[in-house]
C-alpha cells in the first residue's frame, strides 16, 4: 500500500499509525522499522516499480508544431491550422 501510493513522509505517518491501532495490526517497532526503510529506499522502489509496469516501447523524445497557411488558391485554405507532432519511441533500457 505503501509503494503503490507513493506516499509521502505524512501519509506514512497516518498510515502507519492507524495500522499499530488496528487490532492485529503492528507494532509502534515495526511501523519505525518500516517509515525507516520508507525513507531510506523510496526512489529506488518507486523507480523499480515504474519499470516494472512499462510496456517495452517507451516515450525519448517529442517535437511539435502547429503551422498556418499565408497563401493557397483558395481563400477558405487560408489560415487553417496544422499540427505536426513527431515522437520518438525506444526500447526501455536502449
Amino acid at each position: 500500500s505503501i509503494a503503490s501510493a507513493d506516499m509521502d513522509l505524512n501519509q506514512l505517518d497516518a498510515f502507519l499509525t492507524a495500522q499499530t491501532k488496528k487490532q492485529g495490526g503492528i507494532t509502534s517497532d515495526q511501523a519505525a522499522v518500516i517509515a525507516k526503510f520508507w525513507k531510506n529506499h523510496r526512489m529506488k522502489i518507486h523507480e523499480s516499480l515504474i519499470s516494472q509496469s512499462r510496456w517495452d516501447n517507451l516515450l525519448k523524445n517529442m517535437n511539435w508544431r502547429v503551422d498556418l497557411k499565408s497563401q493557397s488558391r483558395h481563400i477558405d485554405q487560408i489560415n487553417t491550422p496544422v499540427a505536426i507532432v513527431e515522437m520518438e519511441l525506444g526500447k526501455n533500457g536502449q
